[in-house]
């Protein structure tokens, strides 16, 4: 019992006439038709070059229907959280448009006095949460105003913003953690305005930590630096995998082809030629070695 049936379904029974097959997509046509070869409730008809589908039995297929969607879309609060309306239209939280509307930043000042502004006038002071609390967070939405003045430093792993030791000493601004992957509302959220004065992007070299890279650098309004550990080079010889390496070269191969694109700093090629020569990925914590 799919979706595409419920959807051509709840179409046909709210309409009191036959209703035309070419208002139905492909999938719910063939639904409609192995749905109408097993009960009989509905019927196609015929007519010249058009046709149109018929409940013959209304109450089987409302039986179905039923079966197939416990709420009416028509009876759907439409303020109900995405999830909670996918549930009531096809018993699936994941049914379609899952993604939460909003998202949440971990994050950490770096030093005193950081501070970030909504647009409104309202300011977060993550310096005297992250002192309270140990860390702050902020609820984004797309088209938010959050923005800070400083650099927003992006980290893989929560390792990297547990302990901030690794920190260059002149740094600044907010660390974020974002949990291996940016997310699609991250990425949209930096592409609405400039976040930040820069992002300083740390993640592992690796494949994934390039193509999560160049989807940065497509959407963010602010400036993306891509930042490298002191001797990388050596670090890279002397601690990299090449399991990591080879689990994540399909993702290397499209970061790299996603990259020529952009342009990439010199310093970017470099690291990608050292991985590429010596079949080698390094995770960011390596920092500490």
């Amino acid at each position: 019992m799919s979706r595409a049936l419920a959807d051509a379904l709840d179409k046909l029974m709210n309409v009191a006439a036959p209703c035309a097959a070419s208002l139905f997509t492909v999938a719910q046509r063939r639904e409609l038709d192995r749905f109408a070869r097993q009960t009989g409730s509905v019927r196609l008809i015929t007519q010249g070059r058009g046709a149109s589908y018929l409940v013959t039995d209304a109450a089987l297929a409302r039986v179905h229907l039923s079966a197939l969607r416990p709420t009416a879309i028509a009876a759907l609060d439409a303020s109900l959280p995405a999830r909670a309306n996918n549930i009531a239209r096809m018993r699936d939280s994941k049914g379609r448009g899952h993604t939460h509307r909003a998202g949440y930043l971990l994050l950490k000042a770096i030093g005193p006095d950081v501070t970030w502004r909504r647009g409104d006038g309202a300011v977060a002071d993550i310096s005297a949460g992250t002192t309270l609390c140990g860390a702050a967070a902020i609820a984004i939405e797309v088209e938010d105003g959050w923005h800070s003045d400083a650099p927003i430093w992006l980290v893989e792993n929560q390792a990297l913003f547990d302990r901030l030791d690794w920190l260059p000493a002149d740094a600044h601004g907010s660390i974020v953690y974002y949990g291996g992957q940016l997310s699609r509302l991250l990425l949209e959220w930096t592409a609405q305005r400039a976040r930040a004065e820069r992002f300083m992007f740390f993640p592992d070299y690796d494949g994934v930590g390039l193509l999560n890279y160049a989807r940065l650098r497509e959407k963010s309004l602010a400036p993306v630096q891509f930042w490298l550990m002191p001797d990388w080079a050596d670090r890279l010889r002397q601690y990299g995998s090449n399991k990591v390496w080879q689990n994540t070269h399909r993702d290397y191969a499209a970061a790299i082809a996603r990259l020529a694109t952009l342009g990439m700093p010199p310093t970017v090629v470099a690291l990608c030629q050292a991985m590429s020569e010596q079949g080698l990925a390094l995770e960011h914590e390596a920092v500490w070695l």
